[in-house]
């Protein structure tokens, strides 16, 4: 029998869709989870007022063999995105000013954690890398990491340094293929199992490049690479806003690059100039616009 890929949404499509039985059966699981996941056959049959093959025929209306096989699903979807489904309710007193507070206040404790827990040594050893190596491949997968990976191309190319973000999983190992002994590939994952960069780290290291993760310590990622800047993402449970994780991750990018700029000092000026030079002749005359942004 196929197995369910999401039990949460068949059983919503199950709620508007399915004999009436059916409807009701879902509709109780939706709106009791817990009684679900640990009621008896004759319970669940006896609340909605069907029979107990009615019940095992709802499960495998669902995909699943029977009762016991639907419960293992709805509590592994309970594990996974529970905190999703039953949300505490909204306070929205002075909802403005909270929203405000809730992610600058998240944002700074990201950031201060992320700092306190930095190995600076390492930091610094890895700007040093970077700025003695050939070129430098930046990869990630997902929202934040690769986001992270085409950040901290857009800073460091402005710095000299020959430097290339892929975020495309396939064009990773590519990329990691052509890699040599002067590349120095810097790898971003917030849960240090993505699977495309792993795979590019141990490619490219195959060939000779210097592997840097910027990852959770223990991971899977972090076993592969030579260097690993430590980063642990920790989330304060608020399911309404974006993860705060960015921050702190954005914050270790700009450290590498601001130590990179200043082990190259001078010779980074120029570049800079021209930068800001033609992207103020181009847009907006403005000498206190950031640079390039």
């Amino acid at each position: 029998m196929k197995t369910p890929a999401d039990i949460i949404t068949r059983l919503q499509l199950m709620s508007q869709d399915g004999t009436k039985s059916d409807r009701r059966l879902a509709g109780l699981v939706l709106t009791d989870l817990d009684f679900a996941s640990k009621a008896a056959i004759s319970e669940i049959a006896a609340r909605v007022g069907v029979s107990e093959p009615t019940v095992t025929r709802f499960c495998r209306n669902l995909g699943c063999e029977g009762l016991r096989d639907f419960k293992f699903y709805l509590a592994q979807a309970i594990a996974i995105g529970g905190q999703y489904l039953s949300p505490e309710p909204l306070n929205r007193d002075a909802r403005e000013q909270r929203i405000a507070t809730a992610i600058t206040e998240a944002a700074i404790a990201a950031i201060q954690r992320a700092s306190e827990n930095l190995d600076m040594k390492t930091l610094v050893g890895v700007a040093a890398r970077i700025v003695n190596s050939g070129n430098v491949l930046c990869i990630g997968s997902g929202g934040i990491s690769s986001m992270m990976a085409t950040e901290m191309q857009n800073r460091l190319f402005r710095l000299g340094v020959p430097v290339l973000a892929q975020v495309d999983g396939q064009l990773q190992r590519m990329y990691a293929a052509v890699a040599t002994s002067e590349t120095t590939l810097i790898a971003f994952s917030v849960s240090g199992y993505a699977r495309s960069v792993i795979d590019a780290v141990q490619v490219a290291q195959q060939y000779g490049a210097t592997t840097i993760a910027i990852t959770p310590p223990e991971s899977a990622l972090a076993k592969a690479a030579d260097t690993v800047i430590q980063f642990q993402s920790l989330e304060d449970g608020n399911i309404y806003k974006p993860t705060s994780s960015r921050y702190a991750l954005l914050s270790i990018v700009d450290m590498i690059v601001t130590s990179v700029a200043e082990t190259r000092g001078p010779r980074v000026l120029e570049n800079l100039r021209r930068i800001k030079q033609s992207v103020n002749t181009l847009k907006v005359d403005d000498p206190k616009l950031p640079l390039g942004d």
